[in-house]
C-alpha cells in the first residue's frame, strides 16, 4: 500500500465534515478505502433495440418526440408526464413521474435520450434518466454505489475521480507479475478505472475478472496459512495402527465397501500415521454409509492401543450408533460403553472409572463426553457426528480431552464442493459421492394440495403392509400471517383417519427433549406407526421400516432441507416414497419441486440450491462461516475458486513465496489478518 494511499480523504476538494461523516458511516477514511468502494453495479447505458429487449429491462433509447408532452397533476408535488417517441420504425409511449418541469422543454420534432424500465405489453418507458439531443456525451457504463447519508451518485464519482487521481501511479500492486501475465489480468490501476469510470463492457469484465481472483486468492492463502500454522503447530501423535488386524476387520463387515468409501477410509488412514493432528471434514449423503467408515477409522485408532470417541447431537442418534458399533466391533473384543445424559449416577461413575483406566476402548454419547469429569486414558481420535450441531467450542473442549487427538467431523448436510472448499477451507475435506449397492432409489412424486386425499390412501396401503410414515409440516400451530399445514392441525386430522387402526405420534421443538427422544423411540421401535412432525425430525435416526412420508407445503423448504428430510425413509431394502405436496406461485418454487422429483443425489440438489438462493442462505446468514466477498461470487466464480486454491496451496509451500519482494504484499495481508497468529484459537 503506498502512502499516498493513507493519506485522509479530506485532502480531496469539496470534502466537508459532513461529508466526512457520511464516508467515515461507510468505511471510508482513507484514500485507499474510497478507490476500494466498489460499485454494487453498472448502470448500461448503451443504444439498445427495442424489439430484442425482454420485458421489464432497463433500456436507453434515442428517438423524436411524436406528440406535445400531457400532464396529469396527481395531488400534492406528484405528476404523470406522458408523451409519444418515434424510436426507429417503432412508436413508444414515454411516461415521466413527477418531472412536469420538463413540459416546456420538450417539443415535438425534437430528438432526445432517455433511460428506464422497458414495458413490452403496453410499449412504454418509465424514465429514470432524461438528457436532450441524440446520445453523445454520456458514458456507456455508469457505476452505482451505496451511499450514506446524503450523499449524491454525482459528487461521489467527482471524489472517486480525484482520488484516483491521486493515487492511482503510486499504488501497489499486490498479484506477483507471473501471476498477472499466466491469467492476463490487468494491473491494479487500470483495473480500477475499469471499475469507476469503465470505457466499454469489455473494460467492466476484465476489471472484474482481476479483482474477483485477488479477492479469492487472498482468502485462499488466509485459509491455507491457518492450515499450515495449525499443522506446524499441533504436534499430534502418529497413530501405527495394525494394516492386517484393520484388513481382517473390513472382510468381517456383512458388505462389501464402495470405491467412494475405500478412498476415504485411505484418506483417513494416511492422515492418522501424519505427526500433525488430523482436521478433517467427511461429507456424505444421507445413507451413503458414513458410520462404517467411522467405525474403521475408531478401530484403527483401538489397534495401535489408542481410545476413540464418537460424539452425537441427540441421545437416540448416539444409541443408534452405539448398537451398529457394537454389531461390527464388539465381535472383535473391542470394549465399548454409551453415555448421555439419562446414564445412572452410579454406572456412570464405573463408566468413567474404567475410562480412565483405559478399560473402554471407545465411547459413544451425546454432549455428556465434554463434561470435565470424563477423562480418557489415551485418546487418539475425536469424531462429531453433524458437525454443524455442534459449536465450536464443544467441538474445542472434546478436542482438548487428549494429547491432540485426531479430528473427524462428519455431515450429512452434501454441501457443494465450491461452499466445501470455502467455508471450510482450514480442513481438509472427503466426499462419499456414491451410495451403497442394493439401495433403492426413493420414488418422490410432486402433487397440488387438492389431492392430499390420494396421498393418504396410499400411506395407508404402506401401513397395511405393516410400513410406517413420517408427515412433514412447516409450522407447529396455526399462523395467521402463513397459511401453511400446521403439525398440531394435521397430527388431529390424522389421528381421526386412523382412529383404532394405527397409531399416530406428534413431534415438534417445543417438546421438552425427553420427550422428543420419547415420541421418536416409539416410532423407532414401531409402537407408532405415523410420525406427524415439524423439521426437527431431520437429523440422522434411522427407521428401516419407515418406506412413506408426505412433506406439506413443500415449496417453503429449501432443496438442501427437502432431500436431508426425504433421506429419512428409503433406509432398508424396501422400496420407499416421497410426496411433495405443493402449491408453489413463483418459477423457483416450481424449478425446486421438479428437482427434487428428477434426482436423488444430494450434491446435485445442493448445487441447484446453491444456483437458486446463493451462498448466504445456504447455510443460514449468520453461522455461515462465509466472507462478504466485494467483487467475487462464489456460485458464478468456482472456477476461479478453484484456481485460488491450487495458486495458494503452491505460494505456501514454496520458500520463495516466503522471501521474495515480488510477494512482499501478499505476505504483509496474511500478516494483518492474524492468520499466521500463532496464539489463535478456531
Amino acid at each position: 500500500m503506498s502512502d499516498q494511499s493513507l493519506q485522509p480523504v479530506t485532502i480531496l476538494k469539496g470534502i466537508g465534515s459532513e461529508t466526512q461523516n457520511s464516508l467515515a458511516e461507510m468505511g471510508i477514511t482513507t484514500l485507499h478505502d474510497l478507490v476500494m468502494k466498489f460499485p454494487y453495479r453498472h448502470e448500461d447505458f448503451r443504444l439498445k433495440n427495442i424489439a430484442e429487449t425482454p420485458h421489464n429491462e432497463r433500456i436507453t433509447v434515442e428517438g423524436r418526440v411524436d406528440s406535445e408532452p400531457s400532464v396529469l397533476f396527481l395531488g400534492k408535488n406528484k405528476s404523470r408526464m406522458q408523451i409519444r417517441l418515434l424510436v426507429g420504425p417503432h412508436l413508444i409511449k414515454v411516461v415521466f413521474f413527477n418531472q412536469a418541469y420538463l413540459k416546456s422543454k420538450i417539443s415535438i420534432g425534437q430528438i432526445i435520450t432517455v433511460t428506464g424500465k422497458w414495458d413490452r405489453g403496453l410499449q412504454a418507458i418509465s424514465v429514470s434518466n432524461y438528457s436532450p439531443g441524440p446520445k453523445t456525451d454520456q458514458v456507456d457504463f455508469e457505476p452505482m454505489y451505496s451511499l450514506k447519508g446524503n450523499l449524491k451518485q454525482k459528487t461521489f464519482r467527482k471524489f472517486m475521480r480525484q482520488a484516483l487521481h491521486e493515487v492511482g501511479p503510486s499504488l501497489q500492486d499486490c498479484l506477483p507479475n507471473h501471476i498477472r501475465e499466466t491469467y492476463k489480468l490487468m494491473p491494479v490501476n487500470e483495473a480500477l478505472e475499469g471499475v469507476h469510470f469503465p470505457i466499454d463492457a469489455e473494460h467492466v469484465k476484465q476489471a472484474r475478472r482481476r479483482f474477483v481472483y485477488e479477492e479469492l486468492l487472498l482468502f485462499q492463502l488466509k485459509m491455507q496459512a491457518i492450515k499450515k500454522v495449525r499443522k506446524e503447530q499441533n504436534r499430534g501423535i502418529s497413530i501405527a495402527y495394525d494394516v492386517q488386524q484393520l484388513k481382517s476387520m473390513i472382510s468381517t463387515l456383512p458388505y462389501e465397501l464402495t470405491g467412494a468409501q475405500k478412498r476415504v477410509v485411505n484418506e483417513i488412514c494416511k492422515d492418522l500415521k501424519e505427526p500433525h493432528r488430523m482436521n478433517r471434514l467427511l461429507q456424505g449423503d444421507v445413507g451413503s454409509g458414513k458410520t462404517v467408515v467411522a467405525a474403521i477409522s475408531l478401530y484403527a485408532v483401538i489397534t495401535a492401543g489408542y481410545q476413540g470417541a464418537l460424539m452425537a447431537p441427540t441421545e437416540i442418534l448416539a444409541e443408534q450408533h452405539a448398537a451398529s458399533l457394537h454389531e461390527w466391533l464388539a465381535p472383535l473384543g473391542i470394549r465399548i460403553a454409551l453415555l448421555t445424559g439419562s446414564t445412572k449416577v452410579k454406572a456412570r461413575r464405573i463408566l468413567l472409572e474404567q475410562l480412565a483406566a483405559g478399560e473402554i476402548d471407545l465411547l459413544i454419547g451425546t454432549h455428556a463426553l465434554i463434561q470435565p469429569d470424563v477423562e480418557f486414558k489415551h485418546l487418539g481420535l475425536v469424531i462429531t457426528d453433524e458437525q454443524h450441531r455442534f459449536g465450536v467450542e464443544q467441538r474445542r473442549v472434546l478436542r482438548d480431552k487428549g494429547m491432540s487427538p485426531d479430528v473427524l467431523f462428519m455431515t450429512a448436510t452434501p454441501i457443494p464442493r465450491t461452499l466445501a472448499i470455502t467455508a471450510f477451507g482450514e480442513m481438509d475435506v472427503s466426499i462419499i459421492d456414491e451410495m451403497p449397492a442394493g439401495r433403492k432409489e426413493i420414488e418422490t412424486h410432486w402433487v397440488k394440495k387438492e389431492l392430499f386425499n390420494q396421498a393418504i390412501k396410499r400411506m395407508e396401503s404402506e401401513l397395511k403392509a405393516g410400513k410406517q410414515a413420517y408427515v412433514i409440516c412447516p409450522l407447529i400451530e396455526e399462523s395467521e400471517k402463513l397459511d401453511v399445514q400446521n403439525a398440531v392441525d394435521v397430527f388431529e386430522q390424522l389421528s381421526s383417519i386412523f382412529h383404532l387402526k394405527y397409531q399416530v405420534g406428534l413431534m415438534h421443538g417445543r417438546l421438552h427433549s425427553d420427550e422428543k427422544d420419547e415420541v421418536m423411540r416409539s416410532f423407532s421401535e414401531g409402537q407408532v406407526q405415523v410420525l406427524v412432525s415439524t423439521t426437527v425430525v431431520e437429523v440422522g435416526v434411522n427407521v428401516p421400516n419407515a418406506t412413506f412420508m408426505v412433506i406439506y407445503d413443500a415449496e417453503r423448504f429449501g432443496l438442501a432441507q427437502l432431500h436431508q428430510l426425504r433421506g429419512r425413509v428409503g433406509r432398508g431394502s424396501d422400496q420407499s416414497y416421497c410426496i411433495l405436496l405443493a402449491d408453489p406461485k413463483t418459477e423457483e418454487g416450481k424449478e425446486r419441486m421438479i428437482s427434487m422429483t428428477e434426482t436423488n443425489d444430494g450434491f446435485r440438489l445442493a448445487e441447484k440450491d446453491l444456483e437458486l438462493r446463493g451462498p448466504g442462505d445456504f447455510f443460514g446468514r449468520k453461522q455461515s462461516g462465509l466472507p462478504e466477498f466485494k467483487m467475487a461470487d462464489l456460485v458464478h466464480d468456482y472456477r476461479a475458486l478453484e484456481t485460488a486454491r491450487q495458486d495458494a496451496e503452491k505460494f505456501m509451500a514454496s520458500v520463495e513465496f516466503w522471501v521474495s519482494d515480488e510477494t512482499k504484499c501478499l505476505r504483509d495481508y496474511l500478516q494483518q489478518s492474524g492468520a499466521l497468529d500463532r496464539n489463535r484459537i478456531d
